[in-house]
């Protein structure tokens, strides 16, 4: 493991029944930097993401966080490193019968014992520096609309001033603006907080934004990973098909014909 890296997967292997799903993922993350996934669906971007996060238990291989294995850990080790870390997740998650500063707060509240009091100080600061006022803090996750669930979204994932986030696919389902207002949003929070991060997506223009590292996955494998900025020039049939959006190529695509 290189001494900059913050989180690192080596050889990740993971199966359901006969379909093989990770077939060897291997990555490194240096600390403070964001790394985002591509790949089409299906390709292994969320079970990869969950494998981190210890939701799903790999068959075989490693993962590492500041050099120390996560696989297996569990009890108070295992709640010492999810206290480190924050989730954007793809739907927003919201609780509905929470309101918006109670959704923000919940893991100061429940994670750690915190006030309700100092909590809901905390959450408004939150919702400020994703630029939503005090008043929509007091209402109900349904009065938002998806743009501003997603903020909501995010501050949640900040609110404990994490050291990693992770982000599933953060701009799906909005407009190209708003989804252009979430990724600085992403850039400006994540820099303010020097966090390490991880995204998955199939949104170029969001991975352009908040990428200094791209990786593609590819049936399970990672088969390109490097700068954000050599993206356009990787070399890789694959790389360039997706991010072009190409029906045609070495990706296949498994269409039903009638």
């Amino acid at each position: 493991m290189t001494e900059t890296a913050k989180i690192e997967l080596k050889d990740v292997k993971k199966r359901f029944g006969p379909k093989e799903v990770l077939r060897g993922a291997s990555l490194s993350v240096p600390k403070g930097k964001s790394l985002v996934v591509i790949g089409g669906s299906g390709s292994g971007k969320s079970v990869m993401l969950k494998c981190i996060l210890g939701i799903i238990r790999p068959d075989s291989g490693s993962i590492l966080v500041d050099g120390k294995e996560t696989i297996g850990m569990a009890g108070r080790d295992r709640e010492q490193l999810l206290s480190r870390i924050g989730m954007l997740f793809q739907g927003a998650a919201l609780f509905d019968s929470l309101p918006v500063w109670e959704n923000v707060a919940f893991g100061l509240i429940s994670g750690r014992g915190m006030g309700r009091s100092d909590a809901k100080e905390i959450a408004m600061a939150k919702l400020a520096q994703v630029g939503l006022t005090p008043e929509v803090g007091e209402l109900s996750p349904a009065e938002l609309s998806g743009g501003m669930q997603k903020r909501v979204g995010l501050a949640r994932a900040i609110a404990t001033d994490p050291e990693i986030i992770f982000f599933d696919e953060p701009t799906t389902g909005l407009d190209p603006i708003m989804a252009d207002v979430i990724n600085d949003l992403i850039v400006s929070c994540v820099r303010e907080l020097g966090a390490t991060t991880i995204s998955i997506t199939h949104d170029m223009a969001s991975a352009r934004k908040i990428a200094d590292k791209i990786a593609m996955i590819y049936r399970g494998e990672i088969i390109w990973e490097d700068e954000a900025k050599n993206v356009d020039t990787s070399g890789s049939d694959y790389v360039d098909q997706f991010i072009h959006g190409r029906a045609h190529g070495p990706i296949e695509m498994d269409v039903l014909k009638p």
